[in-house]
């Protein structure tokens, strides 16, 4: 922990000691390259979920775990194509997040600001399981020496530490040192506990073609059980795409995306990342392996599969280097979520007050929030963990309501604010009320996906019924298409000073 934060403070060796504005703090000064973005991506989506919950749902329910990999692959291709149109988008007209981007877009602050309170009630309990996920990490390899409030407190102040005073590019350096663990781990364990447990790959998987063949095939073998049964192909399917296009748009995604030196680096990080999902096949497999060698978890304890198999048969020293790797899993995207609320509020909610519009207190706003963000986080993970535990169910889902706002908006003008907030607002209201009645999946497609038709469906009635604007502008809107619209940058050439035709420019 304490190079943790080392690192995480050296990163801004060279560059005014953590000074310099908010585009230096929040994306880096945009001058990351394809090896700093590709370790700060992948960082940013394995989490503590990839050791934990991953063997968690490989021992509970098999097949269905596979829709992370899926998702997340599934995902780099789109993020091909969209990651530079956000990043060209965000480097010509100087913003640093995607509640920018939509106040930039529509032309209304306020709009922007309302995003950023959006947004901020999805991403907080993915702070908070974090903090939870790193704090049973801890306390499971130590053998219980650490408890699990102080193994809470340790991240809140590790991750706080160095994000407060390098930004992004703090993460990047620390993502590199979690990156060599968590390859270097995984790849072990991958070996180890096959032939430790079973004699090797052969034994493991006869065993669970023959006495699990459920957890080979979907629905898995939650099948009949509190509705889990309805993870099928049509979840699989719906959940695969939505997450799909969600996590291009995820604030911490963004973030990543605009902190790229160019366009082409990003491109390259698309082809790069699914590389990184390869691993994510070990946990999956190892949280089946547990089955035989430690059956009978239930509940919350079944994450705990993968180090149960870890503590039970290797030295201590071991169970630390892994322990750490599992840690840093927890940290690093901890730091960025923490980041990116710090810059929405800065940027767009805080800035909206006349004493707190300049750049140097926007980044003194950002970096107070990030802070109070963690402060939250952690309190109410003392107190009341099952609140933000509970808000977490909806937080990807809600997430992905802010796709047609976000990605059609900056390709069609005809896209209206009252469109893009009506179909935002039914969309929210659809998946919070399908998932706190316990209706998801709904008829087995994702819960999500169904808000998702239902806001675009309202967006569109909303253009269909409302006022048709011209070719090149927008209703009480002036400002011509290429200031208000994304456009593709080309790819292979530098820093993309040319002026690609705008998307959508005749929508």
């Amino acid at each position: 922990m304490v190079a943790t934060v080392a690192l995480g403070l050296l990163a801004v060796r060279g560059r005014g000691g953590g000074g310099g504005g908010l585009a230096e703090w929040s994306v880096g000064g945009r001058s990351l390259g394809t090896v700093f973005i590709w370790v700060l991506m992948a960082g940013e989506g394995y989490t503590s979920f990839s050791y934990l919950g991953a063997a968690g749902w490989g021992y509970n329910y098999g097949a269905p775990v596979m829709y992370v990999v899926a998702y997340m692959s599934c995902g780099y291709a789109v993020g091909y194509v969209v990651g530079p149109v956000l990043w060209d988008y965000a480097r010509r007209h100087g913003l640093v997040g995607i509640t920018d981007m939509v106040s930039h877009r529509y032309g209304r602050p306020w709009l922007g600001a309302a995003v950023a309170v959006l947004a901020t009630v999805f991403l907080l309990p993915y702070i908070q399981l974090q903090i939870t996920g790193m704090g049973v990490v801890v306390s499971t390899v130590t053998y219980g020496a650490v408890s699990l409030e102080w193994a809470y407190f340790t991240a809140f102040a590790v991750t706080t530490g160095f994000v407060v005073v390098s930004g992004l590019r703090g993460s990047a350096w620390v993502s590199v040192l979690k990156d060599v663990l968590v390859i270097g781990t995984l790849g072990f364990l991958a070996v180890y506990v096959p032939l430790h447990y079973f004699g090797g790959y052969g034994e493991l998987f006869a065993r669970l073609t023959a006495e699990r063949p459920q957890w080979l095939t979907l629905p898995g073998a939650g099948s009949g059980q509190g509705g889990r049964g309805e993870l099928g192909m049509g979840w699989f399917a719906s959940t695969t795409v939505l997450n799909a296009l969600t996590v291009v748009i995820f604030p911490t995604t963004v973030a990543g995306y605009l902190g790229a030196r160019s366009a082409d680096a990003l491109r390259r990080n698309a082809i790069l990342l699914p590389a990184y999902n390869v691993l994510l096949f070990v946990p999956m497999l190892l949280g089946m392996a547990a089955l035989f060698v430690v059956p009978g978890l239930t509940g919350a304890e079944s994450n705990l599969a993968l180090f149960k198999l870890v503590v039970d048969s290797l030295p201590a020293w071991a169970v630390g280097v892994i322990g750490v790797a599992a840690a840093l899993s927890s940290i690093v995207p901890m730091a960025v979520f923490m980041l990116v609320i710090g810059t929405m509020w800065g940027r767009s909610v805080l800035s909206l007050l006349p004493r707190w519009s300049s750049g140097a207190r926007q980044k003194l706003a950002s970096q107070v929030v990030v802070v109070a963000a963690g402060t939250i986080a952690l309190v109410m993970t003392y107190t009341a963990p099952n609140t933000l535990v509970r808000l977490s169910l909806v937080s990807y889902e809600g997430m992905a309501q802010l796709v047609p706002m976000l990605l059609l908006g900056l390709v069609w003008r005809r896209f209206t604010t009252a469109a893009a907030v009506c179909g935002l607002a039914a969309g929210v209201a659809v998946v919070c009320g399908l998932v706190f009645t316990g209706n998801d999946p709904v008829w087995g497609v994702n819960a999500g996906m169904v808000a998702l038709a239902l806001n675009l469906a309202v967006a569109l009635t909303v253009i269909w019924l409302g006022p048709r604007e011209g070719a090149g502008s927008g209703a009480g809107d002036p400002r011509p298409d290429e200031e208000v619209l994304a456009r593709d940058p080309l790819p292979g050439t530098g820093d993309q000073n040319e002026s690609p035709s705008v998307v959508g420019a005749r929508g």
